[in-house]
């Protein structure tokens, strides 16, 4: 299975958003030493918890400092764009970079009303999500009446993140699907990827392929790698409660919180469902995970606080993986 890096700028406590840029850029170069095979940024608007609201601007910035790992997004949110315009941004980045680079695209709308209706997007408008991704790939194609430049030898390769409709539609249009969240623990998923495949129309050659995207934190023993979700997972079930997604906390901090936290249980109950261990027990999650869906590839998202233990992580699971 081959690996990759999902990167989500996400910010920490007492550091400037900027600060979150940087870090994933220099986490990009990292990760290519290391001999992973992508790095992807994340789009997220009016997230306190995450600075990355352009991922071609960020894709821009670690090219420049990388060489030979691939540079995609997971993914463009293109109910919230026009598709030449996506179209003309990767170009731009394949035009810089090479035939390195990927789009994953996405249908997710903003996180809170507010920010929909920032992004002219209300919740009434009709989802036209897989006629724009056709349309999309039209300009990456040169099949459309307007060329989306600059022009490019070979098109950028696309990407569907994808639930249940999502798959339904990259096996009609013959595109790899991207498969993170709950669906991984469903248990109907076996049979919709059996249905993905099965139905699954070549373009130009294509053949099914099906990326897992997962938090993944290795270390030493299972305990430190729960300590490693500490921080993403307190943010994750804060946000239930306060309608924020906030920057990460140092692990101190929130166990001091959790004392006379109402929302403890939930914690320890999340940290449960978290694909967090020493290297044995990530590795039997990962071949659970690779059986039941015949996955080609693993597309690693995992954050935390301390930035140190995040890159022996990122390392202990390249070593896993080789």
């Amino acid at each position: 299975m081959r690996l990759s890096l999902l990167d989500r700028s996400r910010t920490r406590t007492g550091h400037p958003d900027g600060a979150a840029l940087q870090h994933g850029v220099e986490r990009a170069v990292t990760v290519e030493r290391l001999g992973y095979s992508r790095f992807w940024a994340a789009e997220h608007h009016g997230v306190p918890g995450i600075a990355s609201g352009a991922p071609a601007v960020l894709l821009a910035a670690v090219g420049a400092r990388t060489t030979r790992i691939r540079l995609g997004s997971g993914g463009v949110m293109l109910p919230h764009h026009q598709p030449l315009v996506v179209a003309e941004q990767f170009q731009m980045l394949a035009g810089l970079y090479g035939d390195r680079v990927d789009l994953g695209v996405g249908r997710t709308l903003g996180f809170t009303p507010p920010v929909r209706h920032a992004l002219r997007r209300p919740d009434a408008e009709p989802d036209d999500f897989l006629d724009d991704v056709a349309e999309l790939r039209g300009y990456l194609e040169r099949t459309a009446p307007v060329t989306a430049r600059p022009v490019v030898e070979t098109p950028v390769p696309l990407f569907v993140l994808a639930t249940g409709r999502g798959i339904v539609g990259a096996a009609a249009l013959g595109l790899p699907v991207v498969l993170g969240g709950p669906v991984l623990d469903s248990p109907d998923l076996p049979a919709t990827l059996a249905g993905y495949r099965r139905d699954f129309r070549p373009h130009r050659g294509s053949e099914p392929s099906v990326t897992i995207s997962l938090d993944v934190l290795v270390a030493e023993t299972d305990a430190e790698a729960r300590d490693l979700a500490l921080p993403e997972v307190w943010a994750m079930v804060a946000s239930r409660r306060t309608g924020s997604f906030d920057p990460l906390l140092p692990v101190p901090e929130i166990r001091e919180r959790l004392e006379s936290d109402r929302d403890a249980d939930r914690v320890q109950a999340a940290l449960d469902r978290v694909t967090a261990g020493s290297p044995a027990t990530v590795r039997r999650r990962l071949e659970q995970l690779a059986e039941a869906t015949g996955a080609d590839e693993l597309l690693a998202s995992g954050s935390t606080y301390d930035r140190d233990a995040l890159a022996a992580s990122d390392a202990a699971l390249a070593a896993l993986l080789r």
